[in-house]
């Protein structure tokens, strides 16, 4: 599983011109599932978000010490299976790795069920639907992972 995080003040998403889920201070979370990824995957990222420090302390506005949990942040997870996208030959993304839609919902949702079980507000976009997201990204702070550490 691949995922960009951003560091926001807050961030939307909009299905058909209707706010789906928004979050103020935390983490925008897009993740896409690749095809052989297991619920260790899900796990292994959801963990990777909730402890990674990219927050500065109290009363500062550097440095990364705190993680989403310690300042009591939210997430808003999106799922974007263009992670997956393969751009090595041609013109067109491949799509080959990405995983089937059943499976990389159920993936994506283990991850969201995964980040409340760490009591950490997290609001979600709507699975295999035209979204549009805004953010204001704080740093900017964008990182990504991949719970195979490919990267």
């Amino acid at each position: 599983m691949r995922a960009v995080l951003q560091r926001v003040s807050e961030a939307s998403v909009r299905v058909q011109g209707e706010i789906v889920g928004q979050i103020g201070r935390g983490l925008l979370v897009l993740v896409g599932v690749a095809d052989g990824d297991t619920d260790t995957d899900a796990e292994t990222l959801a963990t990777k978000i909730a402890d990674i420090r990219l927050f500065p302390p109290e009363n500062d506005d550097t440095g990364m010490e705190r993680s989403l949990i310690e300042i009591g942040g939210e997430a808003l997870v999106v799922s974007q299976f263009t992670l997956m996208g393969d751009c090595r030959k041609g013109r067109r993304p491949s799509w080959l790795a990405a995983a089937r839609p059943d499976e990389g919902k159920r993936l994506y949702e283990r991850v969201v069920e995964k980040l409340r079980a760490r009591n950490i507000p997290t609001e979600t976009g709507t699975f295999r639907t035209h979204m549009e997201v805004r953010l204001t990204n704080d740093g900017p702070v964008t990182i990504l992972l991949d719970s195979r550490k490919a990267f």
